[in-house]
């Protein structure tokens, strides 16, 4: 069936023949996008004309009634997954590769996105599973050179240098590799579609398509997406709900390490971390996350410095928190947090001034998370009050210290999630001293770690700073 080309507002989802510049439904400017659509089929006149066709039902035409077995009943097993060799690679992705799955792969340009793939590609090509490289930005010298130089086993890696959707589905098709590489979805077109490559049309259907293919094939699909300036995927955000599975790569680009997440995965836990280095071999992986982010911790106890432990998926990691407080020098006083809320950062000085008597009104605020992650949960807000705070008094807090709990309006420590486990963290990297809320205490307390309970900012203040 013969398809046409329609436009439809990515605020409203209303259609339009033709393109232009406002949406004729709701009158917002630059958001009428091309996509495929079949053509309708001319119904009969009148509605009641199809419900007199024999056979015809009242919900349409062209259905067909299907068995509908119960859970119990479904035969048949998860497919096996293919291993690549990294690590935390395969962490990440919940144990390996799984054949026909589709995965996107985001990040800033520069952060390793495609020196990743290419290494998984050699992986999996050494380890007898016939891997396709699809460069659409690159020819294939520079992936030649780059391979040469980060990644010298992948010689045997097949390469496709193309930006056509139907030629890259035929290639794949006739070699029929086990895993296909897409480097980038935003660079690749159909020739269906009128819209230039990268547009929101033509990003949405050439992953579809990839995704159809991967389905019906067995091929597992990693595509690489570029980032926007807000730091989300490019394209549509329809693209993230086709894919299986959606990586973002984050880290400074100057930094040795980066952090592959994943933010979405059908197969496996979401919010699941890998850290990596960046080495001149490429991206090796860290089997100690921990050990990596306290690495340089200064021995001179400088004060603003505190210890914490994050839950990344599955994973407990300990994380230094820095926090400064200087006499501001004109003006209203500054806010600047790396890898921490900056509305979260509001709301604990205001906790502080009103609960703990910290004022910081006169005060400059600098606040950074070592080593680039992102502190998402709330399980590092001690660790933030208890930084400031000893930037305020100006003394050091115990270098072998670790600060775990969630801060209340009332200047309460929360208890947080599997606290066991973070403590069993912080005694595996030689901590002596835990202080978690009163519930968090466990009944069977670690050998080599002292845990104590305190109730509020208030108590904690008084004991560690007399």
């Amino acid at each position: 069936m013969k398809t046409r080309s329609t436009y439809r507002c990515t605020e409203c989802g209303g259609e339009s023949l033709r393109w232009a510049g406002q949406c004729p439904t709701c009158g917002e400017w630059n958001t009428l996008v091309e996509e495929m659509a079949a053509p309708k089929v001319s119904a009969a006149k009148g509605a009641g004309a199809v419900r007199r066709k024999a056979g015809a039902s009242a919900y349409g035409e062209g259905g067909q009634v299907r068995e509908t077995p119960r859970l119990r009943d479904v035969q048949g097993a998860e497919s096996h997954r293919l291993a690549t060799g990294i690590a935390e690679f395969d962490f990440v992705l919940g144990g390996g590769v799984v054949p026909g799955a589709m995965v996107l792969v985001g990040g800033e340009p520069g952060i390793g996105k495609s020196t990743i793939l290419l290494q998984v590609a050699a992986r999996l090509e050494a380890a007898g599973h016939p891997a396709l490289y699809v460069s659409g930005e690159e020819s294939p010298l520079q992936v030649k050179l780059r391979a040469d130089r980060l990644a010298p086993e992948a010689g045997a890696v097949q390469l496709l240098g193309e930006t056509n959707l139907e030629t890259i589905l035929a290639t794949a098709a006739t070699v029929r590799p086990a895993v296909m590489v897409v480097d980038s979805i935003q660079t690749v077109f159909t020739g269906d579609l009128e819209g230039a490559p990268g547009n929101v049309g033509q990003v949405r259907e050439c992953a579809a398509r990839l995704m159809r293919f991967a389905k019906e094939s067995g091929t597992a699909v990693f595509v690489v997406g570029h980032v926007t300036k807000g730091g989300g995927i490019a394209g549509p955000k329809t693209l993230e709900h086709i894919v299986d599975t959606v990586l973002y790569f984050e880290g400074e680009g100057t930094a040795d390490h980066r952090v592959l997440r994943a933010t979405k995965n059908r197969f496996g836990s979401v919010d699941e971390i890998g850290v990596f280095r960046m080495t001149v071999r490429g991206l090796e992986a860290v089997d100690n996350p921990s050990a990596l982010f306290l690495a340089e911790r200064s021995d001179a106890r400088a004060s603003g410095s505190a210890v914490t432990c994050l839950l990344e998926g599955t994973r407990p990691m300990l994380l230094e928190v820095q926090g400064l407080a200087a006499k501001a020098g004109f003006g209203t006083p500054q806010r600047v947090s790396t890898g921490y809320d900056a509305r979260r950062l509001a709301l604990l000085l205001a906790v502080l001034d009103k609960r703990a008597g910290l004022s910081f009104a006169q005060l400059d605020v600098f606040l950074n998370v070592v080593g680039g992650v992102r502190m998402q949960e709330p399980a590092g807000d001690l660790a933030v009050a208890a930084a400031l705070a000893s930037s305020v008094y100006d003394r050091a807090l115990p270098a072998d210290a670790v600060f775990i709990g969630e801060v209340g309006l009332a200047g309460e420590i929360r208890a947080v999630s599997q606290a066991e486990r973070r403590l069993a963290e912080a005694e595996k990297m030689g901590m002596k001293v835990a202080y978690v809320s009163e519930r968090s205490v466990p009944r069977r307390a670690p050998r080599s770690l002292t845990v104590r309970g305190v109730p509020d900012l208030g108590v904690l203040f008084r004991e560690l700073f007399r």
